[in-house]
């Protein structure tokens, strides 16, 4: 498992920060230039664009996930019978294909022919373009991407409450705590383990979008669902510039380094 780690995690992060240090170009010639990729990366206006893009959609993904993901928990710990078919039914989209996913919900987003649209007909309401409409077009990627993914999380949470000690719960109980009491003081303490590993890796994943975007608005519209990963394919693969492109996956990880620590400073615990 060592050797795995070594060959496919460690070298190529290796070999990513070399990369980034010069002009590597796809006939396999390059020069060292230093850190000349991160001063042009820092006076990159697209650089700064899509990094807003990507804060803004992360803003917006994150806390949603989390709420959906702890609140169909909730609910699913409270279930007696069937617990395991309703399971099962929330974390299918969590295998179902990001690509297929896309489709789907770029037809349920469509102006003109979409389920959303045609629903708001019935009310004379629209049709309003989701995904063309700059307002609109990150909380509807990532409307798509927490219908995909919150089955994982929703799975670890449920975990978490499981594991709350019955005997906590009962003490609140005999002594009149209500249900948002006991769902306050003992449950949601009981889960800041889970919820900041949970936190971290949606955080991870909003950083990284890219797939959602790429099919349901190519970048669009005016580069408004552009993200840093969309900005990373495009230098390396569309223009074939892999310093540059490796230095903004570096900066990427940077940037999401610092705010797992700082989730970890809210939320995690240090014992």
């Amino acid at each position: 498992m060592l050797l795995l780690f070594l060959a496919f995690r460690f070298l190529p992060v290796v070999g990513a920060v070399l990369l980034s240090l010069t002009d590597y170009r796809l006939s396999g010639r390059w020069d060292f230039v230093a850190v000349d990729n991160y001063t042009r990366l820092l006076q990159d206006g697209l650089f700064h664009q899509a990094l807003v893009v990507t804060l803004t959609y992360t803003a917006v993904f994150v806390p949603l996930t989390v709420l959906l993901s702890l609140g169909t928990a909730v609910l699913l710990h409270q279930v007696v019978w069937g617990r395991g078919f309703f399971r099962g039914v929330f974390f299918l989209p969590y295998v179902t294909s990001i690509v297929l996913a896309a489709v789907i919900w770029k037809w349920i987003y469509d102006a003109q022919d979409g389920l959303i649209n045609a629903v708001l007909g019935l009310v004379s309401i629209g049709p309003v373009d989701f995904l063309a409409e700059s307002g609109l077009v990150l909380p509807s990627i990532a409307v798509t991407s927490a219908w995909k993914g919150f089955g994982y999380s929703m799975l670890i949470l449920l975990a978490g409450l499981q594991a709350v000690p019955r005997s906590y719960l009962e003490a609140a109980m005999i002594d009149g705590a209500g249900t948002w009491q006991r769902f306050r003081y003992i449950t949601l303490p009981q889960l800041r383990p889970v919820l900041f590993f949970v936190l971290v890796i949606e955080t991870i994943g909003a950083f990284q979008v890219f797939d959602a975007m790429y099919v349901m608005t190519g970048g669009g519209p005016v580069r408004s669902s552009y993200s840093l990963v969309y900005f990373l394919y495009d230098s390396g693969f569309k223009y074939f510039d892999f310093g540059y492109a490796s230095a903004i996956g570096l900066v990427l990880f940077a940037i999401v380094l610092v705010v797992s620590l700082v989730q970890r400073r809210l939320v995690g615990r240090d014992d």
